[in-house]
């Protein structure tokens, strides 16, 4: 039998599937329902799309597309699903296969993260009913940074707000840097427990991450994806003394402040537009807001490769990957200009690639590698699925 896995990303509208076949790692299938809960439910609109009125209906459209394709007949071919979820907390430091108990410790994370953990569970209650006979997996983005020190992952905060309240650094991204940090050792040819890297996950979200010794030691983002880098839509680091300010001073309630640090901030808040592409053209043009962006969002980059360089001492890698990080050269050599008394330099000719597998960006004088290597978050959640799915059959048959 074919070690089939299906991942399901299921968001707040939307539910991206990818079927993998794991024993020869090939994507058989692969989509995305969207429009989930909007009014217009009903047939086909103008461009042949579907509105499904919950996400049962839509994990429903699933199933029929994937029989469909002749790839998945009967349920009974799939060897688990793997679902993303953002937040496990402290609880959970690897995938685990879902139970009543797992589903509740996921409930009790939604303060956590309250615009993704709820619709990440509803896709896991919605598979477990319509495919009661197949086990479910849940990947938590926040597993891979639960191997952080105490010193880094908490807040200069009196001990209840941690031990009372959970409140501590977390970070994010977690499935996209193991990906990274695993492929990049086995381009090295290294065990990915002797490698340092510096990870730069780069997208509408982003984040950076200091590996030690395959081993997640710090990263950018903190209880929740606000914090760090600059971000499309999200401020990055702030002050929190702006955010008294502007309570204290009536100029936002809690909830247009909420809005604004998550939705209307970033690259969006400065310029008016979140794509990168957009803002790069309109840098290239001179635009004076596009430019000064560009600048702000290269040097939030590049103090954390500062500080983690200062964490790490000598790093194997420095890894771009992601949206930007694969596909955006100007920010590339941007980020990496500078650092070439930490020994690290760029090669021009070499950055101006764009590959679909992992390069070497790097100068001949250059002593770190740099890195583009793509991300596929959604075969590692295929990958770790399986894997506790393969422990758990070898324990049946031990």
């Amino acid at each position: 039998m074919h070690r089939k896995v299906l991942v399901l990303n299921s968001g707040s509208s939307s539910v991206k599937y990818r079927l993998f076949d794991l024993d020869v790692e090939r994507v058989l299938v692969s989509g995305v329902i969207e429009r989930i809960g909007e009014s217009s439910v009903g047939p086909p609109d103008g461009n042949g799309e579907e509105s499904f009125a919950d996400h049962r209906q839509a994990i429903a459209e699933v199933m029929r597309k994937l029989r469909e394709s002749g790839e998945l007949l009967d349920s009974n071919e799939l060897y688990a699903i793997g679902h993303r979820v953002v937040h496990g907390g402290e609880i959970f430091r690897s995938a685990v296969i879902v139970d009543d108990a797992v589903i509740e410790a996921i409930r009790a994370a939604f303060p956590l993260a309250p615009l993704q953990n709820p619709p990440n569970l509803l896709g896991i209650e919605v598979c477990r009913e319509l495919w009661p006979g197949v086990p479910q997996v849940a990947v938590f983005d926040t597993a891979f940074h639960l191997s952080m020190p105490p010193h880094a992952y908490r807040y200069a905060l009196p001990d209840t707000f941690y031990r009372d309240h959970g409140i501590r650094r977390y970070g994010f991204h977690g499935t996209s840097f193991a990906y990274v940090a695993k492929r990049a050792a086995a381009y090295l040819g290294r065990p990915l427990e002797s490698c340092n890297f510096i990870a730069l996950h780069l997208g509408n979200g982003a984040s950076a991450v200091a590996i030690k010794r395959g081993r997640s030691v710090d990263t950018s983002m903190g209880m929740t994806p606000l914090a760090g880098l600059i971000m499309g839509t999200r401020c990055g680091d702030i002050d929190p003394g702006v955010l008294l300010y502007l309570i204290n001073s009536g100029i936002c309630s809690t909830a247009d402040l909420d809005w604004l640090l998550s939705r209307n901030s970033g690259l969006k808040g400065l310029v008016g537009a979140n794509d990168m592409r957009e803002i790069l053209r309109l840098a290239a043009a001179g635009d004076g807001d596009a430019c000064l962006a560009v600048e702000m969002y290269c040097y939030a980059i590049k103090k954390y490769i500062g500080g983690y360089l200062a964490i790490l001492g000598n790093i194997d890698a420095l890894i771009f990957t992601a949206g930007i990080g694969e596909h955006a050269a100007p920010i590339r050599y941007k980020v990496c200009s500078g650092l070439e008394p930490c020994g690290i330099a760029i090669d021009i000719r070499k950055n101006a690639v764009d590959p679909n597998e992992t390069a070497e960006l790097q100068a001949v004088h250059s002593r770190t590698k740099i890195l583009i290597v793509p991300t596929d978050e959604e075969l590692e959640i295929a990958r770790e699925a399986a894997a506790v799915m393969d422990a758990r059959v070898a324990g049946f048959n031990g």
